[in-house]
């Protein structure tokens, strides 16, 4: 699996509660730096699979953004999204 990130520092990641394997890619000027995740199981049709990485963004994720507790339904948390999916 691959996904696109920007200046995010990665932890750790786990693929339905077990650690997998992760790599970055080639930076690219524009496109950012891929996260290259191998996945600790082979997936069957229909499985589903839960990824959950574990993160630091910067200032310069320029793809990262926040909404205070505040602007989101349940007023408690912050919310991150992203736009470069």
């Amino acid at each position: 699996q691959v996904l696109d990130t920007r200046d995010v520092q990665v932890f750790k990641v786990t693929v339905n509660g077990q650690d997998a394997k992760f790599v970055f890619g080639e930076k690219h000027s524009f496109k950012g730096t891929p996260l290259e995740i191998t996945l600790p199981f082979e997936l069957r049709r229909g499985q589903e699979a839960i990824i959950e990485i574990s993160f630091e963004s910067s200032p310069k994720s320029s793809a990262l953004q926040w909404f205070t507790p505040e602007q989101t339904s349940g007023k408690k948390h912050p919310f991150l999204f992203s736009q470069c999916q």
